[in-house]
């Protein structure tokens, strides 16, 4: 199965997981598990806005940073720019926030609602240059379907 194939099992499975289910931690567990198995990611997780970080939400993997600053390191970046940030090799991003010295590669995308950055999804793999534009694109399209879970998520 192709890349783009597996992304489209995955989106389909996720439209599944979070039709009639109204609880918002639960979706997102079932979702940062969902992406991180589909593709044996090393960490796979959300990190939510609240007051003036980005505060540790569902994942999936190893023991991770609780509180980044927006900002400071990729999911910061992502965040404050709104636009998705693709690292090959996370030991040359500058400002990178190591909470696994085993990621060598992340992806972190923004996640919208009503127009403002609420959340950023988060992935890092342990090999090198792992994402891609198909990812990107996939991503993107998942992301998209997270934003309306936001409905009653309180950032402030």
């Amino acid at each position: 199965m192709t890349k783009a194939e597996k992304y489209k099992v995955l989106i389909s499975q996720i439209k599944q997981l979070i039709s009639g289910e109204e609880d918002f931690t639960a979706n997102l567990a079932n979702i940062s598990s969902a992406i991180h198995y589909s593709f044996n990611f090393h960490w796979t997780g959300f990190y939510l806005s609240k007051g003036s970080n980005l505060v540790l939400g569902p994942f999936q993997g190893l023991v991770a940073c609780t509180r980044l600053a927006y900002g400071k390191g990729v999911c910061g970046k992502s965040f404050i720019e709104q636009k998705t940030v693709n690292v090959p090799d996370v030991h040359k991003f500058e400002g990178h926030i190591a909470c696994s010295s085993l990621s060598n590669s992340e992806i972190v995308l923004p996640i919208f609602y009503k127009g403002n950055t609420v959340a950023v999804l988060d992935i890092d793999s342990e090999n090198f240059n792992n994402f891609d534009i198909t990812d990107e694109q996939y991503l993107e399209e998942i992301s998209n379907l997270i934003s309306p879970l936001f409905t009653d998520y309180q950032t402030r």
